[in-house]
């Protein structure tokens, strides 16, 4: 088959640059990418649309074809959408219907072939999905990753602040392509159950979709690059191991340097409760006395320390950690380093798989949560959230097995049973680093996933599924302007009523 990706937001290139340094460059890059050299690994012809930049400070996005040097199937195909400089997604949605749709039918045109299939992903690639489906009838299956109404639920968006947000992140704009993009879309992609019956049945999108409608949505996990993320040796491994012990020389007592860590890497965001994991610190000395806390961030030498470096949210998440253990006075427990990219992550979780460590996500909700798995396919066992996905990824009801120690994210002292009981029995945590390296190769990789958007697009490409009573597509999309643009009476009427 020949499957077109339609990802306009942030952008590919052979290097991966800018991947997680960047809030549109972050792990829907990493599914797409991953998941289009798994097609290309099962015969498939794939093209990536993403948006042309041509910014002096961004030259690796100018070309118009690219490849990756492991993969001639997949080509890279670089459409412009709006200026040429870099623009942040919630920016784009003027372009999307316009220019970036218009390119990408030219493009096809000129070329004389157009995909089977397009897969979208986010809502703006869902919308410009819908609109070559209007125009040229091609079905698309639509993967949300996130969806809007979550996000504005999330940030606690009311009537008072309604302007204020929209203003921000154009949630009337997303909502809408949302809306449009599932009602119109042939498939569904969801991670798990959950994201289909929790996110899709929010009242936003209570006219767009019927979320117990089994022929339109189909779950397929992401999965872990197994290529870096494995027990093997691999070259980053004695530079990170130099990194970690200094770290610890640096931070931590000459009697509990030998202790396990308890590995907390996740980007600085409030959601991650980092601080839900401290304070299982501060409520438990058996804790204390059983490991030490590492927190892991990018882009400074000693995080905890160099608090100048950080803005924003992230700087508040980090003064709230080190508020809580200047306070509870267990600095002599608490190390951090930084881990600039999967490589180097990959290597950590193998040092502290060595070491009898524990990796921790303490998610207030994690709609998939594939750190955990990554973690896990390294030989890391792990112990986190027991809100979102990992309660399907982590547990088989039907044959009653735990691959990893769910808690509540908001106990400290379930928290801190839960790290004890890897911590304290080493047949228990042998135990559970073999089931977790066996749960993700029997289920949790990016083959698995090529193989499941294959099986969708063989299907939809022979038996294209109608939408029912379709959604129209607001004129702002492909002729915007203040006049047609989504109103704040429009998205109170969506999020509100």
């Amino acid at each position: 088959m020949y499957i077109g990706f339609l990802n306009p937001q942030g952008n590919f290139d052979p290097e991966d640059s800018y991947w997680m340094e960047h809030p549109d460059f972050g792990g829907q890059l990493v599914y797409v990418k991953e998941t289009a050299l798994g097609l290309a690994a099962l015969g498939h012809r794939v093209d990536i649309l993403t948006r042309r930049i041509k910014d002096p400070e961004w030259p690796e996005f100018s070309e118009r074809i690219d490849r990756y040097v492991d993969s001639q199937g997949v080509r890279i195909v670089r459409i412009p959408c709006g200026p040429d400089e870099f623009l942040p997604k919630e920016e784009l949605w003027p372009y999307l219907g316009t220019d970036w749709l218009e390119g990408i039918l030219d493009f096809y045109d000129d070329q004389g072939e157009v995909p089977d299939v397009f897969t979208a992903h986010y809502a703006d690639g869902g919308l410009v999905g819908a609109l070559i489906n209007e125009k040229r009838g091609v079905p698309f299956t639509f993967t949300g990753h996130s969806l809007g109404a979550q996000k504005m639920d999330r940030y606690d968006v009311t009537r008072d602040n309604l302007e204020e947000m929209d203003e921000r992140f154009h949630f009337g704009r997303r909502l809408e392509a949302e809306r449009v993009a599932m009602n119109r879309a042939d498939r569904i992609v969801t991670s798990t159950n959950q994201e289909r019956y929790k996110q899709y049945s929010h009242t936003a999108y209570r006219d767009a979709v019927a979320v117990d409608d089994d022929r339109k949505f189909s779950v397929i996990p992401p999965g872990v690059n197994r290529r870096l993320f494995n027990p093997d040796p691999g070259p980053e491994d004695d530079e990170i191991q130099s990194r970690i012990e200094t770290a610890l020389t640096r931070d931590v007592p000459a009697a509990k340097r030998d202790l396990p860590l308890v590995l907390y890497s996740s980007r600085l965001d409030r959601k991650k409760n980092h601080i839900g994991l401290v304070n299982a610190f501060l409520k438990s000395e058996q804790l204390r006395e059983s490991a030490n806390l590492a927190v892991v961030v990018r882009g400074a030498e000693n995080p905890l320390k160099d608090l100048e470096r950080f803005t924003g949210e992230s700087r508040e998440v980090l003064e709230e950690i080190t508020e809580a253990v200047t306070e509870g006075g267990v600095w002599d427990t608490v190390t951090s380093f930084p881990l600039e990219n999967q490589r180097e992550l990959a290597a950590a979780y193998r040092w502290g798989a060595e070491h009898g460590s524990v990796f921790s996500l303490l998610s207030l909700y994690e709609p998939f949560g594939l750190a955990p798995l990554e973690a896990m396919s390294c030989g890391l066992p792990v112990v986190v959230t027991n809100r979102g996905g990992p309660t399907e990824s982590l547990v088989d009801e039907k044959e009653g097995l735990e691959y990893g120690v769910l808690v509540d994210p908001e106990k400290p002292r379930e928290v801190a049973d839960g790290l004890l009981k890897l911590l304290t029995s080493e047949e228990r945590w042998k135990e559970y680093q073999e089931f977790g390296i066996e749960r993700v190769i029997s289920k949790y990789t990016w083959e698995q996933t090529a193989k499941g958007y294959r099986d969708v697009a063989e299907e939809i490409a022979s038996y294209p599924t109608s939408p029912g009573e379709e959604i129209p597509i607001p004129e702002y999309f492909t002729a915007p302007s203040p006049e047609t643009d989504i109103g704040l009476k429009r998205l109170e009427e969506i999020y509100f009523d």
